[in-house]
């Protein structure tokens, strides 16, 4: 008994602000072809179930476009696959606020996919001696949750769910998606599953014993560096899917080949270096990529770069830079404000930048949540927006 665990495909998902020759999103392009290859791959595998355990859509109301891709790629599943069980549940992207809203999520019920979108559904499946509990983002906000417990006399008990699991998740990167469900070790109870089908983490991890997260099929989260870090901590070779053989409990990652590599340079530290040499440092940096940086996503975080310094960059060779990676994300640091600054010397006015960290840094936070992690993500959103208009 074999079933294929996919999560997070975020279909429809814009970024970057480049097109495809056909008008296309180019990320959005991206993330369909990552999506393709994992359904091109799950026919091969041929799975007796398949499971798609949330965030189908990137957004509520999704383009036309992204709708009809994904319907032609459930239909080929069905088409190959016409007796496996299909399960699809709603993450926290594609659940709309109020439930008299409607979920487009129905509408593949049409290829006969099992769907969970507001309420927690059980799916027997007699012939392959399987049940499968699939809990929506939904029904874990509720005020009565449902018990994440197996019902039913079948040999096979699987659980598929969306949501983020209490002190196993780790923050330190970044990487965890606000806006999801917690839900506790205990209220789990992994150990009482056959195998527990996560969503939403963007990240190949487990967490249990036949327990895991399947991750994102591409890089579709506002800190896809964080993603690489934490990837390589828990041995996710890159993007992909899962394959979970029920009677032996092995899985096996399936990697789906991405369109474009996300390169994260090292760092510089600009402490004393004046504009010149900092321009040189950042050429070097750019010129060492193997293959060149035309097409692909590059970060480069500089430390230490005073605002007097970074306004007298080769800003020209900047732009064209970014003009040939798909995207280039300059990453300049302030040095730490002196002890008069902060007590806010005359003549001097408190920056964006630092009003942002400032309030970040007194708001009241949801348990759990990192506030280190909570701030400096705050902070690059703020001094991202603020570069974007000075190229403009």
């Amino acid at each position: 008994m074999k079933l294929a665990h996919l999560a997070d495909p975020h279909l429809g998902i814009r970024q970057y602000h480049r097109q495809t020759p056909g008008g296309l999103n180019q990320r959005e392009a991206d993330v369909e072809s990552a999506f393709r290859s994992a359904v091109d791959r799950v026919l091969v595998a041929r799975p007796d179930a398949v499971l798609v355990a949330g965030d189908l859509f990137h957004s509520v109301r999704p383009t036309n476009a992204a709708i009809v891709f994904a319907f032609q790629q459930f239909q080929r599943m069905r088409e190959a696959l016409p007796t496996a069980p299909i399960i699809l549940i709603a993450g926290n992207h594609d659940t709309p606020r109020s439930v008299e809203t409607g979920s487009i999520l129905r509408l593949f019920e049409e290829l006969k996919v099992d769907v969970a979108t507001t309420r927690e559904r059980t799916f027997d499946y007699p012939e392959l001696d399987l049940s499968v509990l699939a809990v929506p983002h939904q029904a874990l906000v509720r005020e009565d949750r449902p018990s994440l417990r197996p019902s039913g006399s079948r040999k096979h008990q699987v659980l598929v769910i969306h949501g983020d699991v209490e002190g196993v998740v780790a923050h330190d990167h970044g990487v965890a998606e606000y806006g999801g469900a917690m839900v506790t070790a205990a209220e789990l109870g992994a150990e009482h599953w056959s195998y527990v089908a996560f969503g939403h983490y963007h990240v190949q991890r487990q967490i249990a014993p036949r327990a895991w997260y399947a991750g994102s099929l591409e890089y579709v989260s506002t800190n896809p560096w964080g993603e690489m870090r934490e990837g390589a901590l828990h041995g996710a070779g890159g993007k992909g899917w899962l394959l979970a053989d029920l009677e032996s409990g092995a899985i096996e990652r399936i990697t789906v080949p991405l369109a474009r590599r996300y390169i994260d340079l090292p760092s510089i530290n600009g402490a004393g270096l004046g504009p010149e040499e900092l321009d040189r440092a950042i050429r070097e940096r750019l010129t060492a990529v193997s293959g060149g940086i035309g097409g692909q996503v590059v970060r480069l975080v500089v430390t230490e770069v005073p605002r007097t310094v970074a306004r007298l960059l080769d800003h020209a060779f900047l732009r064209a830079a970014r003009a040939e990676a798909l995207h280039f994300h300059l990453d300049l640091r302030r040095p730490e404000p002196t002890s008069s600054e902060e007590s806010g010397a005359a003549g001097r006015r408190a920056t964006l930048t630092e009003i942002v960290q400032e309030y970040l840094e007194r708001r009241r936070l949801p348990e759990g949540l990192d506030r280190a992690t909570f701030v400096q993500t705050g902070v690059e959103l703020v001094e991202t927006a603020e570069r974007n208009l000075s190229d403009s």
